[in-house]
């Protein structure tokens, strides 16, 4: 059996869909289409705001600008770059993009777990009868200096109670703050089935800032689970493949 649930790729038009809804916004970090206006407009605000590609996976291509005394920071992975003024980080921002599309995003000062930032991934699934239930709750766990958490970019895959209580926080926060999670993941899924058809499952990137208030950095429509196989306890990826199994997803 193919795999049977809808893609949509545009993190722009992802982030616009739950920005329509009232009970999402206060999850949403601000959020622009890159332009020169709206990076001059984001950089007035914030310290650090995020470029990343409104197409892009795995956390390729994340850029993160950050202000500093004398003007701007700009990392690609661990390498830094500096710029004195604004016109010259947009020139080279313009640059990299070519012709693909970026959005920026307020940054979040992420949690640390140990020392380490991590982000929450919160997985939501379709039951037989088309309900949306949380079935997976994990963390990434970055290594410190890279700019995403991402597997894919050398983060760690960690399970949720461990890592949240190596952030410090006590048992009947995490107990709360999971529950909050899926019922948010939940909600997304039905937000994502008024706008198009077809969903059986989602992943959404939850940040946790300093204070535990939760963000969603995006949704991604065809999250990867494999990572899952890196814990010692497979509990979990096997309850995302048995959801799966009913629209093709088998690893």
């Amino acid at each position: 059996m193919p795999y049977k649930s809808s893609t949509i790729k545009s993190k722009w038009k992802k982030t616009k869909w739950l920005l329509e809804d009232a009970y999402f916004r206060r999850y949403v970090p601000h959020t622009l289409l890159f332009s020169k206006k709206n990076l001059t407009s984001m950089l007035n605000d914030y310290n650090t705001v995020f470029f990343k590609p409104t197409d892009g996976s795995g956390g390729k291509n994340i850029i993160r600008i950050r202000k500093t005394d004398g003007g701007y920071q700009k990392q690609l992975k661990t390498k830094k770059t500096y710029y004195s003024g604004i016109d010259q980080l947009y020139q080279e921002l313009k640059r990299f993009a070519g012709n693909r599309s970026y959005l920026l995003q307020k940054g979040i000062r992420l949690a640390k777990s140990n020392g380490k930032p991590f982000d929450i991934r919160v997985m939501v699934q379709k039951t037989k009868k088309g309900s949306w239930v949380g079935t997976a709750l994990f963390t990434k766990v970055g290594s410190p200096g890279k700019v995403a958490t991402n597997y894919n970019q050398g983060g760690k895959i960690g399970t949720f109670r461990h890592t949240m209580e190596g952030a410090g926080f006590n048992p009947a926060f995490i107990s709360q703050m999971e529950t909050e999670l899926k019922r948010v993941g939940v909600a997304t899924g039905h937000n994502f089935d008024r706008h198009y058809k077809g969903f059986k499952e989602l992943g959404l990137d939850v940040a946790l800032d300093f204070s535990g208030r939760p963000w969603i950095l995006e949704v991604n429509t065809r999250p990867q689970v494999y990572p899952l196989l890196t814990l010692k306890d497979k509990s979990l990826y096997n309850r995302v493949i048995s959801f799966g199994k009913q629209y093709g997803r088998y690893k």
